[in-house]
């Protein structure tokens, strides 16, 4: 993988799990509202969103070359949080309750499995001349694939604080 990538891959998840290491797990299990995810569900949903895209590239490069090679604009949909996205059902978290050490080592178990999986790709160039359908992106290259890990963690560490900044606003009412 290139080093911008892995750079993004690396930062992102830091930021992430910045975010929420000083949650206690009360906190992190709070909920805003009856139908929303609470953080342990944003991030529980994270780690099923990268191991489906482990599976999803798995079957992209089993695949024949991709007819499409039109690139999209990954960053324009996943970092506009104006428009919601549904997740699919394969990637709903479950309910919980969540320990935040027992997110982070879910967290730490994918993004190395990830990596892992990445490093047996020999040819990286081909990751650009196949593709699969997403769920939110359609017929995605499988390069994009894998920038899409980063921008949607990115998508909801912004979710997270503002869960956050909410989870305090009902704490000074009460």
């Amino acid at each position: 993988m290139n080093k911008l990538v892995n750079g993004n891959l690396d930062e992102t998840r830091n930021a992430l799990v910045k975010e929420i290491t000083l949650l206690n797990d009360a906190q992190f299990n709070s909920k805003t509202d009856l139908h929303k995810w609470s953080i342990a569900q944003v991030c529980h949903h994270l780690v099923l969103v990268e191991k489906a895209s482990i599976k999803a590239i798995t079957w992209g490069l089993k695949g024949p070359n991709s007819n499409q090679n039109e690139r999209k604009n990954v960053p324009f949909v996943l970092l506009d949080r104006t428009k919601k996205l549904i997740a699919p059902k394969i990637v709903e978290p479950d309910e919980g309750p969540f320990e935040v050490k027992q997110v982070v080592d879910l967290l730490n178990d994918s993004r190395g499995k990830l990596m892992s999986f990445l490093s047996t790709i020999e040819d990286k160039s081909i990751l650009a001349e196949k593709s699969m359908k997403h769920p939110a992106l359609g017929e995605l290259p499988l390069d994009q694939w894998i920038e899409q890990i980063y921008l949607h963690e990115q998508r909801h560490i912004e979710q997270i604080k503002e869960i956050k900044i909410t989870l305090r606003c009902k704490v000074k009412e009460d």
